[in-house]
């Protein structure tokens, strides 16, 4: 793996979720001087009800809890057992929460979502309409405000150039795009496979922030995602993005959520640095990086166009923010761009929220998603939990 999951002296109030195979459930845990302690009561649960919380931080930090290993220890568990029900390891943050994505949130990578459309999902077609989308766009994007009287200027002189997409729409108009990831559950976490679906043969990782959020519409706290992106699948058609999003293990979060507290807060969020690192079988390394300053729309715009009066989430949600990575390093034919391949470690790091690492798989290979809401209930039930 890549690095640690968390830095050593790491501060702040970081709290997850470890397999237990002596109980074959979930547990709620916290992170407190590198170890990791169980925290699952009665009081909380799940995430779900530690994150509804009016103040969960100063909750969790007032809580003692059943010690379970230090991060570094679960780590070594998870890389050699993610996905297996009879050893602990690293799950995904988020339990009941629905699990949310915005896309073509950034200038940079919208114009690639351009790309893919105009090459109907055809990689080896995709640099030469790169260089003539550049110069019909230029920078004509940069720090345009979506919705704004500048960008209905631009939206109009790239309609008379023939140059208007779907994916300008959300991305300068006053409509952000927001849509769904995956199942409340279905995320995996740190250590795991991330899927591909076999059908695809062009695609990438998706380097995000994503915010956890209460009912209220109150983000709590802050984590790392790999939106895995099938670029052929969405670029053939934008109505094929739910085949594109949402397969086996194909969304990762964690490794921890970072709770809301005095050592970080939202304007901590809206500076973060995300860096991606993949590393293939073959020798081949990409380095890239999305910069959370550099987003065309501010991060509670987003949650307010998710969730209101028009749309609820009594459990909450998670929400991708989108990134500003595209990558187009050839890896093989020239000019045809980067794609995965089987075997490829992809670690996306933040110094203020650790680090994710996931191995890349075809979704049809990674283990079985089986562990549904009514095997939660069932599951803490018999533990007495609820």
């Amino acid at each position: 793996m890549e690095r640690s999951v968390l830095d050593e002296g790491q501060d702040g109030t970081f709290v997850g979720r470890i397999w237990r195979p002596d109980v074959a459930g979930p547990a709620v845990v916290i992170v407190r001087d590198g170890e990791v302690l169980d925290i699952t009561s009665r009081d909380v649960p799940t995430m779900r009800d530690l994150l509804e919380r009016d103040d969960p931080a100063g909750f969790v930090n007032a809580t003692d809890g059943e010690r379970l290993g230090t991060v570094d220890e679960i780590a070594a568990k998870s890389t050699e057992s993610a996905g297996d029900a009879g050893r602990m390891h690293f799950l995904a943050p988020c339990d009941l929460q629905a699990v949310k994505a915005c896309g073509v949130t950034f200038a940079n990578s919208m114009v690639e979502r351009v790309i893919e459309e105009q090459a109907a999902g055809d990689a080896s077609k995709a640099e030469a309409i790169r260089e003539r989308v550049d110069a019909a766009i230029g920078d004509s994007l940069t720090n345009i405000v979506p919705g704004s009287p500048e960008a209905m200027k631009v939206k109009q002189a790239l309609i008379n150039e023939g140059m208007w997409s779907q994916y300008l729409e959300v991305g300068i108009g006053p409509d952000a795009e927001v849509f769904s990831k995956a199942q409340p559950l279905s995320s995996v976490g740190w250590g795991a496979s991330v899927g591909l679906h076999p059908i695809s043969s062009w695609n990438n990782p998706e380097p995000e922030i994503v915010l956890a959020v209460d009912s209220r519409g109150a983000v709590k706290g802050v984590t790392l995602g790999n939106d895995v992106n099938l670029r052929d699948v969405e670029g053939r058609s934008a109505l094929l993005l739910g085949k594109a999003k949402d397969n086996n293990a194909s969304c990762a979060i964690g490794p921890f959520i970072r709770l809301f507290d005095n050592t970080y807060g939202v304007d901590d969020m809206r500076a973060a640095e995300i860096d991606l690192k993949v590393e293939g079988e073959d020798g081949f390394v990409l380095h890239g990086k999305s910069s959370m300053d550099q987003i065309s729309r501010d991060p509670l715009d987003l949650v307010a166009q998710t969730r209101g009066r028009h749309h609820q989430y009594p459990d909450g949600f998670m929400l991708f923010l989108g990134t500003l990575f595209a990558p187009t390093k050839d890896r093989g034919t020239p000019g045809g761009g980067f794609t995965h391949k089987i075997g490829d470690v992809v670690t996306i790091s933040n110094a203020d929220l650790g680090a994710l690492t996931n191995t890349v798989r075809l979704s049809t290979e990674c283990p079985e998603w089986t562990f549904g809401t009514s095997t939660l209930m069932r599951n803490l039930s018999a533990r007495n939990l609820i």
